[in-house]
């Protein structure tokens, strides 16, 4: 329970279903003394709004800590993937890696027999296998970021909030009077305030702001910056370039500490190769297969050929080109509603 109506209607259907059930939240970052660095998700407010929520519907509340298991899995990795130029997704390490693996281990040992969160997607029992699969709300399907899921996960979560509409959980929020009916939801990285991604690595890495150049398609220096941590790949605002185009960070080397810019033409690309994938049936597929492949959160799935290339690694290829594919983040496969697979986009 994050604190958020989401998470809270779907306790309440699931008490309302028959379930015994325990409300726990996640504390992940030291408040003792006021620290402020993170941003806007499981606060003490937000804890606080999880355990009105909990005494309203009548279940145990707990706080479970994960400080360690979040800094050392979620915001390292978020650290470092900026610093190597790429664009980090940390939303899907702390599904695999916390909800779905430390807080697994946690509920198990007060005797749950599943987890269920307030995300937006659905799972498929079938004899033998769970199936992932998007939630009804195309405009809040949170599929993409559960990708990693192993079929031991997936047969221990719950997502009651699959089959409904944002529209309709907040309907159901009201009618039960739940103290957080009118809570907004966050659109930000929780962990970073007010999209400050840049400040939060460099008040953790002393020296980040490293200043390189900026090269144009033609190799000239066309700029200087404060570090390749700043950018992503697509970026446009914030180059401080003059040029009688608009252009576009096109790609970035940390290890020269340049950042490349061209114009929007130069974005658009037809392939990509992914590594670490993880497919949500356990093994990969014989052969090269057909999927409608979708490469950031609000990316539209684009058809395309996955072919494995090595253990762990595919080569995308796509109809027609896409425009910023951006290293870190995720390419997930999908065939009509379903999750068939995904991986880290290199």
């Amino acid at each position: 329970m994050s604190g958020g109506v989401d998470s809270s209607v779907a306790a309440v259907l699931l008490c309302e279903a028959g379930h015994d059930v325990v409300g726990v939240s996640m504390q992940l970052y030291d408040q003792r003394e006021g620290q402020a660095s993170f941003g806007s998700c499981c606060t003490l407010d937000d804890l606080h709004d999880a355990r009105r929520v909990a005494a309203a519907i009548g279940i145990p509340h707990y706080i479970v800590n994960l400080e360690r298991q979040f800094e050392e899995r979620v915001v390292a990795d978020f650290v470092q993937e900026y610093l190597r130029g790429r664009t980090p997704l940390p939303c899907v390490h702390c599904n695999s890696e916390l909800k779905f693996d430390a807080l697994v281990e946690r509920a198990r040992g007060v005797g749950a027999d599943a987890v269920a969160t307030g995300h937006y997607a659905r799972v498929e029992r079938t004899p033998g296998s769970c199936r992932l699969r998007r939630g009804v709300d195309a405009g809040k399907d949170q599929s993409y970021f559960l990708f990693s899921l192993t079929q031991a996960q997936l047969s221990l979560a719950l997502f009651p909030l699959g089959g409904l509409t944002k529209t309709e959980v907040r309907a159901l929020a009201r009618e039960r009077n739940l103290p957080v009916a009118a809570k907004r939801d966050s659109q930000e990285i929780c962990f970073v305030s007010n999209d400050d991604y840049a400040g939060f690595i460099a008040r953790r890495v002393p020296g980040a702001d490293r200043p390189g150049t900026i090269v144009n398609e033609t190799g000239r220096v066309v700029g200087r910056h404060d570090g390749v941590h700043r950018f992503t790949i697509g970026q446009r605002k914030g180059l401080r370039v003059s040029a009688r185009v608009p252009l576009y960070v096109t790609a970035m080397d940390a290890d020269s500490n340049t950042v490349f810019v061209g114009p929007r033409a130069r974005l658009e690309r037809t392939t990509l190769t992914a590594s670490r994938v993880n497919w949500i049936a356990g093994a990969p597929p014989a052969s090269s297969v057909r999927a409608a492949v979708q490469i950031r959160s609000r990316h539209v799935a684009a058809p395309a050929v996955v072919e494995v290339s090595a253990a762990g690694r595919v080569e995308v290829q796509f109809d027609d080109p896409q425009g910023a594919i951006t290293p870190g983040q995720a390419a997930v496969f999908y065939m009509d509603d379903e999750v068939v697979g995904g991986g880290w986009i290199d």
